[in-house]
């Protein structure tokens, strides 16, 4: 998976190609997003996920709309890319890096002269986002790479990895980058109810580039870091404010875990993540036949509620350094540097 696209754009046929999440591992598939709606059902479903992949989706979305309107006048094609990126903004509301995406390419094409210029800058500005995740992915782990003692096991949860981009990942990316300076680096991958991110993704990727990955259930990690099994916990982050880090539901109880138990919990993510604004995160909620049924099969009875949140929140008190494409933020995260450090 090292290198490989995960999501692009294709240029013939004015579209967005992606791996479909949801097949893995059972099958490798290639789907193609024609219009916002199918990207917006791709983005909803989970066949794109992965904070830094929704901002490159995102990007790529708008670029998409822009190349579908057949508004001609300027005040019309504005007005039908704005409604475009309401529908996608709707789809995952506590991913930051989303939003940021839809709005670099909003932004680009303001004071376009014209429709043809409009759509030539949405493009320009989506590839620009592309290839910036792509770079700062590798900076994450070049980062990332020098936190971890040699030899180690890391503990991950969820799949941070070149899924959840564009290519290499930003958790993943770390160990990718470790190995590539020849650390001996093996990982244990919580397998992250319900959805099964880390047993169904995780583990695919590292297999596929032939790192060692043993799969435990989410309630095993505690045990495993008594045991003294585990050396570091990486994990990524779908929104980062100035109290709390907001990744997959779980990642909370593993933190809390890690510093009874003396172990580094870091958080590998792009400063697109970071929300320093203030703004209220909403946590998505998402179905109940998420938790209710497994394949084929149903497991809670009819009738019995179920909660399903998608994400938790790890108080920043119990993260020991955030890795972003910039450097290592350490302990205690004021607001007004974290502010500087995305602005510059």
């Amino acid at each position: 998976m090292k290198d490989t696209r995960t999501l692009w754009w294709d240029p013939e046929h004015q579209s967005i190609r992606y791996i479909e999440q949801t097949l893995l591992p059972q099958r490798y598939e290639i789907r193609e997003c024609r219009s916002i709606g199918q990207l917006a059902a791709a983005i909803r479903r989970l066949g794109i996920r992965g904070a830094p992949a929704l901002g490159v989706a995102g990007a790529f979305g708008i670029a998409l709309a822009a190349s579908r309107c057949r508004e001609r006048t300027p005040e019309r094609f504005r007005a039908s890319i704005v409604r475009s990126a309401g529908l996608l903004r709707a789809t995952r509301p506590t991913a930051v890096n989303l939003g940021w995406g839809i709005d670099r390419v909003l932004n680009a094409m303001q004071g376009a002269e014209g429709v043809a210029e409009a759509r030539q800058r949405a493009l320009a500005e989506a590839e620009r986002v592309f290839a910036e995740d792509t770079a700062c992915c590798h900076a994450i782990g070049e980062h990332g790479a020098l936190l971890l003692p040699d030899p180690c096991t890391v503990l991950t949860h969820c799949n941070a990895g070149a899924l959840a981009c564009s290519s290499w990942g930003t958790a993943l990316g770390v160990i990718r980058s470790a190995r590539e300076a020849k650390k001996h680096v093996k990982v244990v991958a919580c397998e992250t109810r319900p959805l099964l991110q880390g047993a169904r993704l995780t583990a695919w990727e590292l297999a596929q580039d032939g790192i060692p990955v043993t799969v435990i259930t989410d309630s095993m990690a505690a045990d495993c870091m008594r045991a003294g099994a585990i050396d570091a916990v990486i994990v990524g982050a779908d929104r980062i404010t100035g109290e709390a880090v907001f990744n997959k539901i779980g990642t909370y109880m593993v933190a809390v875990a890690a510093r009874f138990h003396a172990i580094p919990f870091y958080v590998a993510a792009p400063l697109s993540t970071f929300e320093l604004t203030g703004k209220p995160c909403i946590i998505e909620e998402r179905g109940r036949d998420e938790v209710a049924r497994i394949g084929n099969r149903t497991f809670v009875p009819e009738g019995v509620p179920v909660k399903n949140p998608a994400f938790d929140a790890t108080p920043l008190d119990l993260v020991s350094a955030i890795i972003t494409e910039r450097g290592v933020v350490r302990p205690p995260y004021p607001m007004k540097d974290l502010m500087l450090l995305k602005t510059q």
